[in-house]
């Protein structure tokens, strides 16, 4: 009870592990919708503060011309009131003109006159008078910003030029800033009323126009849904918008690719089935017949022997069918996913040699294997390196379906040579299997590697499946497969065939551990071998 608890707890807090991670997943996917909708509405989020404050700066302007002139005006016309009496200047101002100057409910306004010593004649005291380095050009009206008594004000002023050996005297009218601000203010204000009201309706059209524009993505996904599985046509390129035709495009080939392989695996399993057939309809007669024998009573030792044989061979080839099928099956549901590694072919295929010597002896046929070998051969480091980057399960499929394929169809009496050959400069890894067989016609060199065919007139049982093992294999690893005559017309020895020679360029990893140099193997290292491979027939063979 205490073990099932503890059980149960691990397998709960496996699965309260286990939804943070899909939330995670289902947090982390992106809405095309919401990407679009925040690019579009983020520059103008960003827009509308700046357009507040380029609004702000232009209603400055604005409310400050008019006031701007009227100060002007109001420097005019006290510069006009300056008169040269005598040796000494006289501003003739009357009191309803001061009272009409300083006449403002909102500002308070300032005035202030200097002669051309500097020396204060009428106004304002306490306004302050331009800097030193302000250049003193006679009848040019300027405007600055400055202070009285701690508060902002602006100022229009002008020098005037009253006689020809003094300097010019100065003409100042300055005012507060209330009725600036306040037309300022009105004028943002009916500017960013407008857009309280303008923003909203334009984030508004955003999004319908977001909804309109991916309308046809909704519609290709109900068309989608409202498929059968088993419908692989290819999506009408026509009825979708130009930005979504490169991705209908790239589904239309998966589509493509996968009703292709449908129909492979479809007219395979035919084929595998109709295969299957002979070797069970055998079996099963012969079970039948050697029991209507015994039923009458007319069986001997023989018969019944010789059916059981004929059911033993049925059940091989049938066992054998199966093994190949799902080999092929295997090979074809590992492609694009098993991961690839360096694999020693020099160690692979002398365990595949070691592996079918019962075989070869039992049919009286030479099997030997030919390449580098560190304890017997002196070569350099690099042409001794026999790895290849592959799948070493697949390689092995490979290599055993060549080499049964060979001794199958080669004589008692015949050879079949493994061989591996490194090309240090190619970059690729040669390996051969070759035969002293029949060999195979150049008519029907592109056939035999097509699921279940087998050539006539060889008497020879098999599957028809090995040698599409071994070019799904090549495929898959991007290999290169030749095949070709082992031996020249004209070095055909009598009452032998020219045999057929397997040839398969595999890729050598780009990096990969030095190897190092060769060194005689201790006796206790060599590796063990049965008595009939051992001694070599040849040099470098087994």
């Amino acid at each position: 009870m205490v073990k099932r608890a503890a059980v149960s707890r691990t397998a709960r807090s496996g699965r309260r592990s286990v939804r943070p991670s899909v939330l995670a997943l289902r947090r982390e996917q992106r809405s095309l919708f919401g990407e679009i909708l925040d690019w579009m509405l983020a520059p103008l989020l960003l827009m509308w503060p700046m357009s507040l404050a380029l609004t702000w700066l232009a209603a400055q302007g604005i409310a400050s011309r008019p006031y701007d002139r009227a100060l002007i005006e109001s420097v005019r016309s006290l510069a006009q009131r300056i008169e040269l009496r005598g040796e000494n200047l006289r501003l003739d101002l009357p009191q309803e003109m001061v009272r009409m100057l300083r006449a403002d409910e909102a500002d308070s306004v300032y005035y202030q006159v200097l002669d051309t010593r500097g020396v204060f004649l009428s106004g304002d005291r306490e306004l302050p008078v331009p800097l030193e380095s302000d250049a003193r050009v006679p009848g040019e009206l300027r405007l600055r910003d400055d202070e009285v008594d701690g508060e902002s004000v602006r100022v229009a002023y002008q020098w005037v030029q009253i006689g020809f050996d003094e300097g010019p005297a100065l003409v100042q009218v300055a005012e507060t800033l209330t009725k600036r601000s306040r037309l300022a203010t009105e004028i943002i204000k009916g500017v960013i009323l407008p857009q309280f009201v303008i923003l909203p309706i334009a984030v508004l059209l955003v999004w319908m126009a977001l909804v309109r524009g991916l309308a046809p993505l909704n519609a290709l996904q109900q068309r989608i849904r409202k498929r059968r599985s088993d419908d692989l046509s290819p999506i009408d390129e026509r009825e979708v918008p130009e930005e979504v035709t490169p991705l209908v495009q790239a589904i239309n080939e998966l589509l493509e690719r996968q009703r292709n392989t449908m129909t492979t695996q479809k007219r395979f399993l035919a084929d595998a089935a109709h295969q299957l057939k002979t070797p069970l309809a055998g079996l099963r007669m012969q079970a039948e017949l050697a029991a209507r024998e015994l039923e009458t009573g007319q069986s001997d030792s023989r018969s019944i022997r010789a059916s059981l044989e004929q059911m033993a061979n049925a059940s091989q080839r049938a066992a054998h069918m199966v093994n190949q099928l799902l080999s092929m099956a295997r090979t074809e549901a590992r492609a694009g996913t098993a991961p690839r590694d360096v694999v020693d072919l020099h160690r692979l295929a002398t365990d595949v040699v070691r592996d079918f010597v019962p075989r070869a002896l039992d049919k009286g046929i030479d099997l030997g294997y030919e390449g580098p070998e560190d304890a017997r051969v002196q070569q350099p480091a690099a042409a001794l390196d026999s790895r290849v980057l592959g799948h070493e399960v697949m390689l092995r499929e490979l290599l055993v379906n060549l080499v049964d394929n060979a001794l199958q169809y080669t004589p008692p009496g015949g050879t079949v040579t493994v061989r591996v050959m490194p090309d240090p400069f190619g970059q690729v890894v040669a390996l051969q299997v070759e035969d002293s067989g029949p060999g195979i016609p150049a008519a029907e060199r592109e056939l035999v590697f097509q699921p279940f065919y087998r050539a006539l007139g060889t008497k020879v049982d098999g599957s028809g499946l090995g040698l599409a093992i071994v070019a799904e294999v090549a495929q898959q690893h991007g290999a290169e497969l030749l095949l070709e005559d082992a031996r020249a017309p004209g070095n055909i020895p009598p009452g032998e065939g020219p045999g057929v020679c397997f040839t398969l360029r595999l890729h050598r990893p780009r990096e990969v551990p030095a190897v190092p140099a060769a060194a005689p193997m201790p006796a206790s290292a060599s590796p063990s071998l049965p008595p009939a491979l051992s001694p070599p027939t040849e040099p470098g063979r087994l």
